[in-house]
């Protein structure tokens, strides 16, 4: 059996080092020691092996290191050819690799500050952009990055396979981000200007905020509000350049069009009056002058959102308040809003600002959609004219009557949308008993990816 190469085994090193950090903080004396040979050899600062020290403060001290973590991660063609190999660039990948994953995953326990939160956020976004994301793509808010494979680990060799690391790490950031703001003295933080300013706003932030904020009042209570707007501010950004192309009524034909000279059909006019023709004057003789139509239908859409807000949806609950907010603004849609647990709100009084319309919502709770049907039923006025978007994950406690009474609004002409969660990442559990049942009325639940409503959406509006 053939050595391994000397490359593959300081490869190595740094991934059992890797590996060791994670499952036991304490230090394993003899692959720091080994680590540390590996990584001066090959010319990389011996920070990168320091657990405190954040990748953003090597960065500022190595510059041209920033540009070495973007793709890091991304699996090419020659990672899975032996021939193709570099062997001293694995190494140095490995090293720059262990670096981002362990200042992601290695959280430790106990109370977490509002630098150490703030550090960690900037962390996974450096981890992000290893796997060719954008910051914050992965832990849902700000859009999706593209499909990566997350190997970066030598294909068939012994090295650990980051792979099976990191199986699912849009999810995992999440969970993680959410864990570190629940162990923060969050109402503490927020009391204090100078630490609430160091937070990024981020969904496991907005939910916490969310959940607490009747129990926050003065400089906590604006700092809070204050943060919530900010992540507001940056998910509609997002979401408006997919709602932009949108186009709300159909040509109303009915309607003569206007005979102005801006709505002349030149194409038309000439095409009509070719039979009057002259080839000897070698002149067109026109009779009849054509013209554009250009007014279109003004009944409006309506567009009835109906947003579970139990503690599992609040992703849903924030993308979909703001998505209910760009549509409001479209001219011609009729937007309401209602969100349920136990209880019903009607939210439509607010629709147009998503960020006063959030501050009402109640997360939390059980889950009992008869009651927003009640709600949203006397809201369908013309059904033909009408589309309900029920966002939820269908754990209903009274399933048959809440299904019933969905089935009946299909069959009247309403356009029914069941929607199993919206998310960046597309991630959601939906009931199967809902999830067959509404397959087999004809209206099957899309994936929770909010790219696919807001197509279903503007079908409908255009």
């Amino acid at each position: 059996m053939p050595e391994p190469a000397p490359h593959d085994n300081r490869r190595q090193v740094l991934y059992w080092r890797l590996l060791a950090r994670l499952f036991d903080p304490e230090e394993q004396a003899a692959l720091e020691s080994a680590s540390l040979a590996v990584v001066e050899d090959i010319g990389l600062p011996p920070a990168l092996l320091d657990p405190q020290a954040s990748v953003d403060s090597i960065v500022q001290r190595h510059p041209h290191l920033a540009d070495a973590f973007d793709g890091l991660m991304v699996t090419d063609d020659a990672d899975t050819d032996d021939d193709l190999r570099d062997g001293a660039a694995e190494v140095r990948r490995a090293a720059l690799v262990s670096k981002v994953l362990l200042n992601v995953f290695a959280t430790g326990s106990g109370a977490v500050s509002a630098g150490q939160l703030s550090r960690w956020q900037s962390d996974a976004g450096w981890l992000e952009r290893a796997l060719g994301c954008s910051p914050g793509d992965l832990r849902g808010g700000r859009g999706a990055g593209r499909g990566v494979s997350p190997t970066g680990t030598g294909g068939h060799r012994a090295t650990p396979d980051l792979g099976n690391l990191i199986p699912a790490i849009g999810p995992e950031l999440g969970a993680l981000e959410g864990d570190l703001v629940r162990r923060m003295r969050l109402r503490e933080v927020l009391a204090d200007p100078a630490l609430a300013a160091r937070l990024t706003p981020s969904m496991s932030l907005i939910e916490q905020l969310l959940r607490d904020k009747n129990n926050l009042s003065g400089v906590a209570l604006a700092n809070a509000k204050s943060l919530i707007r900010r992540f507001v501010d940056e998910v509609a950004d997002v979401l408006r350049t997919q709602v932009e192309k949108a186009t709300v009524g159909a040509i109303d034909r009915s309607i003569p069009p206007k005979r102005v000279f801006r709505n002349l059909d030149l194409d038309r006019t000439i095409w009509k009056n070719l039979t009057n023709y002259s080839p000897e004057e070698e002149r067109l003789y026109v009779d009849r002058l054509y013209y554009r139509h250009t007014a279109r239908k003004t009944t409006p859409q309506r567009l009835i959102v109906v947003v579970d807000q139990s503690g599992s949806m609040v992703d849903s609950m924030v993308n979909c308040t703001i998505l209910a907010s760009i549509f409001a603004g479209l001219p011609r849609v009729d937007v309401h809003l209602v969100a349920y647990d136990t209880r019903a709100v009607d939210l439509t009084p607010w629709v147009h600002d998503p960020f006063e319309t959030l501050l009402r919502t109640q997360l939390g709770g059980g889950t009992d959609g008869t009651v927003a049907m009640a709600l949203a039923q006397p809201k369908i006025a013309e059904p033909r004219n009408t589309v309900v978007v029920w966002i939820s994950d269908f754990y209903e406690w009274h399933h048959q009557p809440l299904f019933d009474s969905m089935a009946a609004l299909h069959r009247s002409g309403v356009k029914f949308i069941p929607v199993g969660s919206v998310t960046s990442s597309g991630r959601g559990s939906v009931n199967p008993w809902f999830r067959e049942r509404f397959k087999d009325q004809g209206t099957p639940v899309i994936s929770g990816h909010i790219r696919k409503l807001v197509d279903e959406l503007k079908t409908f509006l255009a």
